[in-house]
């Protein structure tokens, strides 16, 4: 597939690398020489130096023979001029851009053939909105991602000592869960994919799907019970402070700690419920006065990842229950996380997860890479009938997959049903996989396209 990347930045750059590696012809554009030069040094990729939305510039990437173009720049303005170049000039058939700003997202007519052409829109301040609300909603759990349309959770729990399910086989969990399976374990830094047989111990990272009724009662075999947060503080009141006080300050007591006096009048008339306040969310006086030591969740979410890891690992020292930071710079995440930092993540990790869906063959729905392990957690939807599926029609012990393939879920009908040897396989059924090595990709998708 051709695929041109606008904007070589962190989201740019986390894409051009996950698809470069699935022989994909790519081309980043940027202004950025030195930037383009550093990514082609890591990467197998074409580059090419220029504004991201002129003509010249696309015609330079070869835009007429384009599959795709991803528009991933800084302003949202540049993202959509050139979605509307790259039809208007080159007919590129697939347009992906990112767009940040609620005033357009509020009018989603704009997006469309006869006005701005763009097909695919990606949120990311919405997207992490959700990661952070999942996060608060299920105290103890390092990761709650939803997958197909939220009837099934991606989960990760750290097995602490002396609770029930340690010295568990992971066949035990299974038939004590007959919803709920056990993807993968992160042991000792390393990935494991376990078999029926593996043993559960202390300080295993453990990867899960279950139904969302599911999630926190088996969290409660493999860690203490916590009570409920209630109390959030957020550090920093941009986009995403904003849309997480939202979502949340109906059910939890919300403060946002904002250091912009006239960006914290702006927000303040918007979020009735919760307290906005003007100053340094490092400065240690601030949230001793407001009542760090109480805090359940202390979420750093400003655009300055130095800023936010600063007032994270403060906030833990004064008697933040949880601490969650959020870092632009994914190298970050798993040199700062586990300390006085309870969960650090990358929102481009994210935004990057939402964007591969759209470039993979078949009916891919969703895909989520695990941490920095090389796999990734796949949900695709089975199509076609019996005579022209791989998947239709079969039982799950005659669907002969790849080595490093597991099965992880199956929605039926908006709920996950139980997963068996002999579970039939419907059109329709979402199916969430864990795919040890994204190089098992092209296969794995080519399942999921009748006539395959």
């Amino acid at each position: 597939m051709k695929i041109i990347i606008l904007g070589a930045g962190r989201t740019g750059s986390s894409v051009a690398k996950h698809l470069a590696s699935e022989d994909n012809d790519v081309v980043v554009v940027d202004v950025n020489r030195t930037l383009l030069q550093e990514l082609q040094d890591r990467v197998d990729i074409s580059t090419v130096t220029g504004i991201g939305p002129h003509p010249t510039t696309l015609e330079q990437a070869n835009a007429a023979s384009a599959d795709l173009i991803i528009a991933v720049m800084s302003r949202d303005e540049d993202n959509m001029i050139a979605c509307q170049i790259a039809w208007s000039l080159y007919q590129v058939p697939l347009k992906i851009a990112r767009i940040r700003d609620t005033d357009y997202l509020s009018h989603e007519e704009l997006f469309s053939r006869d006005n701005i052409p763009i097909d695919v829109l990606i949120r990311p301040e919405a997207l992490v909105t959700r990661y952070i609300q999942n996060f608060v909603e299920y105290p103890g759990a390092n990761l709650v991602i939803e997958f197909a349309g939220g009837a099934a959770h991606l989960v990760s729990v750290t097995v602490q000592p002396d609770v029930k399910a340690l010295g568990y086989t992971v066949r035990k969990l299974h038939d004590t869960f007959p919803l709920v399976r056990v993807l993968a374990v992160i042991r000792d830094g390393k990935l494991l994919i376990p078999d029926a047989d593996t043993v559960i111990e202390e300080k295993d990272q453990l990867f899960y799907m279950s139904p969302p009724k599911l999630t926190l009662d088996i969290m409660k075999k493999l860690r203490k019970p916590e009570r409920p947060y209630k109390r959030v503080i957020l550090a920093g009141g941009g986009h995403i402070g904003k849309r997480v006080a939202l979502a949340l300050q109906h059910d939890f007591q919300v403060k946002i700690i904002e250091k912009s006096a006239e960006r914290a009048a702006q927000i303040a008339p918007l979020l009735d419920k919760t307290i906005v306040l003007s100053g340094d969310a490092t400065d240690r006086d601030l949230l001793v006065s407001e009542g760090i030591g109480d805090t359940d969740v202390f979420c750093a979410i400003t655009s300055e990842d130095e800023a936010n890891i600063l007032s994270s690992m403060l906030a833990k020292r004064l008697g933040a229950r949880k601490t969650l930071c959020l870092v632009n710079k994914p190298t970050y995440v798993d040199m700062i996380q586990g300390g006085p930092i309870d969960i650090a993540f990358s929102p481009d990790k994210i935004t990057a997860g939402s964007i591969l869906r759209y470039v993979r063959r078949g009916h891919v729905e969703k895909v989520y890479p695990l941490q920095d392990s090389g796999a990734e957690v796949m949900e695709a939807v089975a199509s076609g009938e019996p005579d022209d599926s791989l998947l239709v029609g079969r039982r799950v012990d005659q669907i002969d997959m790849p080595e490093g393939v597991v099965l992880g879920a199956i929605v039926r009908n908006g709920k996950m049903i139980a997963v068996h040897h002999d579970t039939i396989i419907e059109t329709g059924d979402h199916i969430v996989m864990l795919l040890r090595d994204k190089t098992l990709l092209g296969t794995v998708a080519s399942y999921f396209q009748p006539d395959a």
